[in-house]
């Protein structure tokens, strides 16, 4: 049986209680519990992908990207909906930018997965909350001393036009921009394993989508039985706990099997 391990964004600004700037309550401790299993189960892993946030400080997702009508930059966590954007509530700090962004808002909506959120400037490339978190990195290291291996680092995110919580895809695709396509190299290597092992940050968001997009790619039952969730290295981020739970319960309905560290790792 091959056995891949699928990592979702497991770094520092989303671990670090102290320093993360969109830190997720119980993340550090879902990466150490992951790291450890890296050590005991790492021989029976053959592939480790790891997805990385990266993002620019200019993104329509951070504060600077958006104005109200008094000239201020919307506070974190913020809703931004298009009508709010058509009735002038909001607007693009460059006006030239405000028919892209209202697009892309209209586009969002019609996907019907999340109304835009403004967060924290996070994952800047190049910085230290870009880093995968301390622990984890040390074990991943290991793992790939011991077997001569490589682990795969996938970024997503680059596009400051669109949200890219998904892995696999972008929230909205830019045509001109392949980074935001699906990525077919990832797919593939996927769909080539026996058994996918899952884990990471957010559970309320990226591993939410990049699984329900993986789910979408493997298609119906027979094949999404072998994404396998590990319970104990995945956190919601705060106030969106109910994304998690209804994504858990929607992929294990289509077939993804719940597991933990220390079940998987026999």
């Amino acid at each position: 049986m091959r056995t891949h391990l699928l990592v979702i964004d497991p770094q520092n600004d989303f671990c670090d209680p102290d320093h993360g700037s969109l830190y997720v309550p119980g993340a550090q401790a879902d990466m150490a519990r992951l790291a450890a299993f890296i050590d005991h189960a790492g021989a029976d892993i053959d592939a480790i992908h790891v997805t990385l946030d990266s993002h620019h400080p200019v993104d329509i997702a951070h504060p600077i990207f958006w104005r109200d009508a008094a000239g201020e930059a919307p506070a974190p966590f913020t809703g931004i909906s298009p009508d709010a954007v058509r009735a002038g509530k909001w607007t693009t700090r460059r006006p030239e930018d405000r028919d892209r962004a209202l697009a892309y808002l209209d586009a969002l909506a019609a996907g019907g997965r999340y109304p835009h959120t403004i967060w924290p400037p996070h994952c800047l490339i190049g910085s230290r909350g870009h880093n995968v978190e301390p622990t984890l990195f040390a074990a991943l290291c290991r793992w790939e001393a011991s077997k001569h291996a490589v682990v795969d680092y996938v970024m997503k995110g680059t596009n400051p036009w669109t949200e890219h919580f998904s892995a696999i895809r972008a929230e909205v695709i830019d045509p001109n921009d392949p980074s935001t396509q699906p990525n077919t190299r990832l797919i593939a290597a996927l769909k080539g394993a026996d058994r996918v092992l899952i884990a990471g940050e957010a559970g309320s968001h990226c591993v939410a989508n990049t699984v329900r997009d993986l789910a979408n790619e493997l298609g119906e039952r027979g094949r999404i039985e072998k994404l396998v969730l590990l319970e104990d290295t995945i956190s919601p981020v705060p106030g969106f706990e109910g994304l998690q739970h209804a994504f858990v319960a929607d992929l294990t309905a289509r077939g993804m099997a719940l597991s933990s560290t220390a079940k998987a790792a026999g």
